[in-house]
């Protein structure tokens, strides 16, 4: 009796999954019709460059728009002119104190200058000391508050920059490394 019930929970998944996998090209009610737009089916386009002027019945993409769709947690929000200047004096005052620090500073001699020189507690401020944005041998900072940020960089030479900023897609001030 369980063995029955078994085989039959194991045949109902399978057309289940084999169900899931059709083509919509398969499908008889899909019959002498393209997938377009307005039917809602749209898949990527194959390789091969789709001509200009014809309606596409799929989705036109190519590397770079696979490359910058992967990478657009990075990519900053807007912010106006206006907020880039209301934030220049802690931009200055950040890559001072960088620059005070000089080259070999530490996450946390970093952490609390940038603190100081932005007014943010430190719990608020980023650091990397690697990775994605980093000078090599050196390390950057970032915070800021709403979606202004003011980030800085400090070089192996000791080489201070600071920079007035758009908050990250993903929420930060510096950006993330990724990993896809």
């Amino acid at each position: 009796m369980w063995g029955t019930r078994v085989v039959g929970v194991v045949v109902f998944g399978a057309v289940v999954m084999a169900a899931g996998c059709a083509r919509v090209q398969d499908d008889p009610r899909t019959a002498g019709s393209r997938p377009s737009a307005s039917s809602g089916v749209l898949g990527l386009c194959p390789p091969e460059t789709v001509e200009q002027g014809e309606p596409s019945p799929c989705i036109t993409s190519s590397e770079a728009d696979k490359y910058a769709e992967n990478h657009a947690f990075r990519a900053e929000m807007p912010i106006t002119a206006q907020e880039r200047v209301d934030a220049e004096g802690k931009r200055a005052a950040l890559e001072a104190a960088l620059r005070e620090l000089g080259a070999g500073a530490d996450e946390a001699a970093a952490r609390a200058a940038a603190a100081e020189a932005l007014g943010l507690p430190t719990s608020s401020v980023e650091v990397k000391a690697a990775g994605f944005g980093v000078p090599d041998g050196g390390l950057s900072v970032g915070g800021g508050e709403g979606k202004v940020c003011v980030n800085g960089s400090l070089d192996a030479e000791g080489l201070a920059r600071a920079e007035v900023a758009g908050r990250t897609n993903d929420g930060t001030c510096l950006p993330g490394d990724g990993g896809h």
